[in-house]
């Protein structure tokens, strides 16, 4: 088995942050419409939160450290 990277972990949620946001709606309606939009929209908000991580591995513990500040304007 491969040695664990965690910033190719942390390249593969940026790719499927990017990917959610291609995902076409399917031919859905209503509340099931609805529950598909809701559901894109978390997981590309956790896949990138994930993306945006800064990982690091001591004593054999991952670390993801992630600033939830606002970006500065």
């Amino acid at each position: 088995m491969a040695a664990f990277e965690p910033n190719e972990m942390i390249a593969r949620f940026k790719d499927r942050a990017a990917a959610v946001r291609k995902r076409p709606l399917p031919p859905v309606a209503g509340e099931e419409r609805q529950l598909f939009i809701a559901n894109a929209e978390t997981d590309f908000r956790d896949f990138a939160i994930i993306g945006d991580a800064v990982a690091s591995i001591e004593d054999g513990i991952l670390t993801l450290r992630i600033d939830l500040n606002p970006p500065a304007q």
